[in-house]
């Protein structure tokens, strides 16, 4: 008997996408999709799915609000989340949720594929491919050291706060706010402001929740 599997992402292409890669493993049976939270909780109800797919971002809450929702209505129920930024912390968080495995949004469709087999098959484990290094960094954090000042540059960088605002909201020249942006570049490892949030999510240094 095929695995029933459900799919909740508020993106139509992804749920697409990932529709096609369980269909083209016979072990699996797509029976449901859902964009939110609250059609998730439907979906999963109604459908009574032995796996279900989480994004963790949805346009009315948190996948990982989903995820303790489903665990607590099916303790055997295997869930897989999926995120944008892979980060220790997105990592952690997804554990705590009670999921069974967290796969991040860039991977292949198959590694998808796999977490939900793993998740079937062992829904009280958890599965992730960077578990055992984020669990080395956990225990002995090796993450870039930032002055307060970059802290404060960082958050308003994740908030798409410019140059010049950042230079208004922290009273500071558009120079100066320049030169705290380019050290925390060089910190992070970072080009550019996309590279810097991602280098600053995977270290642990703020949180995805608000930029997913």
């Amino acid at each position: 008997m095929a695995t029933r599997v459900l799919l909740v992402d508020d993106h139509e292409l992804i749920r697409q996408g990932l529709k096609r890669a369980f269909e083209r493993a016979a072990d699996f049976e797509v029976v449901g999709e859902g964009g939110s939270v609250a059609e998730g909780i439907r979906a999963a109800q109604m459908e009574r799915p032995d796996v279900v797919v989480v994004d963790v971002r949805l346009p009315d809450g948190s996948g990982l609000d989903l995820v303790r929702q489903l665990r607590a209505a099916q303790p055997e129920l295997g869930i897989v989340v999926l995120t944008m930024y892979a980060g220790d912390e997105q990592l952690f968080a997804a554990l705590d949720s009670g999921a069974s495995a967290f796969v991040a949004k860039d991977a292949p469709s198959g590694d998808v594929v796999a977490a939900a087999r793993a998740a079937s098959a062992s829904p009280r484990s958890f599965m992730a491919s960077d578990l055992a290094d984020a669990m080395q960094r956990r225990l002995n954090p090796t993450g870039p050291r930032l002055t307060n000042r970059e802290k404060e540059v960082l958050a308003l960088l994740a908030d798409g706060i410019g140059v010049s605002g950042i230079a208004r909201r922290l009273y500071i020249s558009e120079s100066t706010a320049k030169t705290h942006i380019s050290k925390l570049y060089d910190k992070l490892g970072a080009a550019n402001r996309a590279q810097a949030i991602m280098a600053a999510v995977r270290a642990g240094l703020i949180s995805d929740t608000e930029h997913t």
